[in-house]
C-alpha cells in the first residue's frame, strides 16, 4: 500500500524544518496532554518529599499512618477524529484551495503527529450507507487507510449531530476529540450536543474556510451549477455574505467557548503546521482560553 497521504503531510512539514517547526508541534502536543490523566494504583506510606496535595487522609485516619495516594500516568491517549463528509466538503475554501484536500491534509498532520507520540488514532463518519467507524490503532498504515476511506465518503451529507451522539452513546474511552468540518457544519450542532461532549471528552474543531462569492466561475456545490456573474459582481451581495458568515462565526465561537471548546480555521495547506500550532499553543498558555 502506497502513502500517498502521508508522503503529502511529511514534504509539507519538511517545508518548515528549517524553523523546527514540527519539533514545536510535537513539542505543543506533547506538553499539553502529558501526564494530564492518572490513574490511581495504590496507597503507600508517606516520605518526606512527597505531594501532601496526594494525602489520603481518611485511609490514614483508618490506619494510623499518613497514606499517599500513588499514581500512574497515562502515557497514551485515544485520539478521535470526527469527520465531515457533506457535500459542501468538496468546494474550495477562502485562498480557493480544495477544502477536501485541506481537511485531508490537516487530520494527516494531526495523525502523524499524534502517532509519533505513541497514541491511538480512530476516526467517525457517514458513509454512504451508515455510520463508519475505524478502530483505535496506531501505525502509518493505519491513518493512511483512514484517510484513503474518508476521501471516498465525501459528498454524502452534514450528519456530524448524529455522529457526536453515536460517539457519547458507543464509545466508552476517554478521548481527545477533533472534529473536522466547516462553519456550516459548526454551526449545526446544538448546543446541548457540544456540552454533553465537552464534559466527557477534550474537544477541538478544524473549521475549513468557505469560499466567498468573488471572482470568476464560483460553484455552488448545493445547486450543482455555477453562480450568475451579475450575482459575484454586486458589491451589497458580497457585503451582505461576509456579514453573515462573520456573524455565525461570532456566534459559534461564543457557545464554543461557553464549554472551552477550542477552534482554529485553516484556509490552505501552506498554513496547516502554523494552525495547528496556533491551537496547541493556545490550549497550552491560555487554560484552553
Amino acid at each position: 500500500m502506497k502513502l500517498k497521504y502521508i508522503t503529502k503531510v511529511k514534504a509539507n512539514l519538511a517545508i518548515y524544518t528549517k524553523k523546527k517547526t514540527s519539533n514545536i508541534l510535537e513539542g505543543a502536543y506533547h506538553s499539553i496532554y502529558k501526564g494530564k490523566s492518572m490513574n490511581f494504583e495504590d496507597l503507600r506510606e508517606y516520605v518526606i518529599g512527597d505531594n501532601v496535595k496526594d494525602i489520603d487522609w481518611k485511609a490514614s485516619a483508618r490506619s494510623n499512618k499518613i497514606l499517599i495516594k500513588q499514581y500512574i500516568a497515562e502515557k497514551k491517549h485515544n485520539i478521535l477524529f470526527i469527520l465531515d463528509t457533506g457535500k459542501k466538503m468538496l468546494a474550495d475554501t477562502r485562498d480557493l484551495e480544495s477544502k477536501k484536500e485541506v481537511a485531508l491534509m490537516a487530520i494527516g498532520t494531526i495523525a502523524y503527529l499524534v502517532d509519533k507520540h505513541g497514541d491511538a488514532i480512530s476516526s467517525v463518519y457517514r458513509g454512504k450507507q451508515n455510520i463508519q467507524v475505524f478502530p483505535f490503532r496506531t501505525g502509518l498504515y493505519h491513518i493512511e487507510r483512514m484517510l484513503t476511506a474518508y476521501e471516498k465518503e465525501i459528498n454524502t451529507e452534514n450528519d456530524l449531530e448524529n455522529l457526536i451522539d453515536y460517539v457519547i452513546r458507543f464509545i466508552k474511552k476517554r478521548m481527545i476529540i477533533f472534529i473536522i468540518t466547516d462553519i456550516d457544519g459548526m454551526n449545526n450542532i446544538s448546543e446541548k450536543t457540544l456540552k454533553k461532549l465537552s464534559l466527557l471528552h477534550d474537544v477541538s474543531f478544524i473549521n475549513i474556510s468557505d469560499a466567498f462569492m468573488t471572482g470568476i466561475n464560483a460553484f455552488d456545490v448545493d445547486q450543482d451549477t455555477y453562480i450568475p456573474d451579475y450575482f459575484l459582481e454586486d458589491e451589497t451581495l458580497q457585503n451582505m455574505e461576509l456579514e453573515i458568515k462573520n456573524k455565525i462565526y461570532t456566534e459559534t465561537k461564543e457557545t464554543l467557548k461557553k464549554y472551552k471548546i477550542m477552534a482554529t480555521t485553516i484556509h490552505r495547506q501552506k498554513d496547516i503546521v502554523f494552525d495547528i500550532l496556533k491551537l496547541l499553543e493556545r490550549r497550552k498558555n491560555a487554560n484552553h482560553y
